[in-house]
């Protein structure tokens, strides 16, 4: 759609004029075929690498080339929506840039943007590395609803890891549009907060430290690409032994997702003796979406101080362990892997953890004391892990899709010791297979010694203290191989 937002020429007087449209984009890159701009080339075919500035945009919406004598000028014809404001402030900030593109049929297709140093021209206001930075950013954000005015607030500032108060606001200006409009908006006051003599130095540091938390994280939109159902069988396969109805629920919750490119409504819950393997199911499926993971530890959550942050009131204040979260993994989109669901009930502070997560979990928006705005949450994909279902309550149930996850029969801990747990310490340990002979007998031993336990947790160590005890036998007894029989078993494990 075209935007008519600048003022006309330096030597005519004439109406405000653009000369480009914008484009609706939300690819993660630039190539030829889907460039970042479009130049006009019907004059003259420009280089593949070509060194310039973009004309200040409130006079021209063009790109100035600097050629060996003179300085040439082409019209943007063609832009993504995303990168208009970071046009525009490299315009106004007569920053040089080295363009990298293709001469089409239809224009000079540019898809890669670098800063270079030459002519004198402005450095950019933050480290060299600030330019890629934000054009990352931006290709990871979302076409914008619609063309807004930002509020133009340029300085020149110094901080590449958006900390220092300039460099965060040449991010709100080049990227401001793409952020949700509620940050953006909350983005504008803190700045106003940060800037101000009015207040304390106290409060200038808590939005200055509270704007450079939300302005470093990645606020995408809801939108999950289709995932492989085989490849996401594969990785279930390679992480988990058996577990058949529980693999056939992951599949179809990734089947739902590709059919709406939304995540389920409800998490996952898995209930099971420990050591059955829930948190290793939870980092498959985690793995499977291809998100970053963080977890909850329920169990050391006393306060819901501890989730959801402190005031600004106080001189320590900080934010929350779910905001820091989302500060960790860079991005709003996330798997929450709360471990241990059935003690969030357990609070010992004032109030109760479990309220905090039902805000979490139910998609409307979390809010966090310290940062005190309204973080989306359409991107977290709860998986929650328990032992005991009777503990946990029941609008926390109601959140989720419950997986009762079963204890193993002997028969599949056999194959699971010999197949998998003995195979990889042997591996880490740097001895192989014929060095550590474990016979039917022995196998039957191990089993039979861990019978009255759950999950396999067991299993490994017994692979592990076995592994070290022939690694120390062909070290110290110097024999070529150690073939444990039942009798060595029991003594070993006893």
């Amino acid at each position: 759609m075209p935007v008519f937002d600048f003022s006309d020429t330096p030597d005519m007087k004439k109406d405000p004029e653009c000369t480009y449209t914008t484009f609706r984009s939300n690819e993660s890159g630039a190539s030829a075929e889907k460039p970042i701009l479009l130049l006009d080339n019907q004059k003259q075919r420009w280089k593949h690498h070509s060194c310039g500035v973009f004309a200040n945009q409130s006079k021209r919406t063009a790109f100035e080339f600097k050629e060996e004598k003179e300085t040439v000028s082409a019209d943007i014809l063609q832009i993504d929506a995303r990168f208009v404001s970071l046009i525009r402030w490299l315009g106004e900030n007569h920053i040089n840039v080295r363009l990298s593109g293709e001469n089409r049929v239809d224009g000079y297709a540019v898809y890669r943007i670098r800063e270079i140093a030459f002519g004198g021209g402005t450095k950019l206001s933050a480290e060299d590395g600030f330019l890629q930075f934000m054009i990352e950013r931006l290709f990871a954000s979302s076409a914008p609803a619609e063309e807004a005015e930002d509020e133009e607030l340029a300085e020149a500032g110094d901080d590449m890891k958006l900390t220092s108060l300039q460099s965060i606001t040449d991010f709100m200006t080049c990227a401001g549009r793409t952020l949700p409009d509620n940050i953006r908006l909350w983005a504008r006051r803190n700045l106003a907060v940060a800037r101000s003599h009015e207040v304390t130095p106290e409060e200038r540091r808590h939005a200055q430290r509270a704007l450079s938390i939300m302005t470093n994280i990645q606020w995408k939109s809801n939108y999950f690409e289709s995932i492989d159902p085989q490849e996401a069988r594969r990785i279930l396969d390679e992480e988990l032994y058996g577990m058949e109805r529980v693999k056939q629920r992951i599949i179809e919750t990734i089947i739902q997702i590709n059919r709406t490119h939304t995540l389920p409504a409800y998490g996952l819950l898995l209930i099971g003796p420990a050591g059955t393997g829930k948190s290793q199911i939870a980092y498959a499926v985690a793995r499977i979406l291809k998100l970053p993971w963080t977890t909850l530890d329920m169990s050391s959550i006393n306060d819901p101080e501890q989730l959801t942050g402190s005031s600004r009131i106080y001189s320590n204040a900080k934010p929350g362990i779910i905001m820091e979260a989302f500060s960790m993994a860079g991005e709003s989109n996330l798997v929450f892997i709360i471990n241990e669901l059935d003690k969030a009930a357990a609070g010992k502070g004032n109030g109760n953890p479990a309220d905090v997560l039902l805000t979490l979990l139910d998609n409307l928006g979390f809010t966090d004391n310290y940062i005190e705005c309204t973080i989306p949450t359409v991107g977290v994909y709860p998986i929650a892990t328990a032992n005991d279902k009777s503990q946990i309550s029941a609008p926390l149930m109601s959140r989720f899709a419950v997986i009762d996850i079963p204890d193993y029969t002997p028969e599949e801990k056999k194959i699971i010791f010999s197949k998998f747990a003995l195979p990889k310490v042997l591996k880490r340990m740097g001895l192989h297979e014929n060095e550590c002979v474990v016979t039917e007998e022995a196998l039957e031993a191990v089993i039979e010694n861990f019978a009255n336990t759950s999950g396999i947790r067991d299993l490994e160590q017994a692979a592990e203290h076995m592994a070290a005890n022939a690694l120390y036998q062909i070290e110290v007894n110097h024999v070529s191989e150690v073939v444990f029989d039942a009798e060595m078993v029991r003594a070993l494990l006893a």
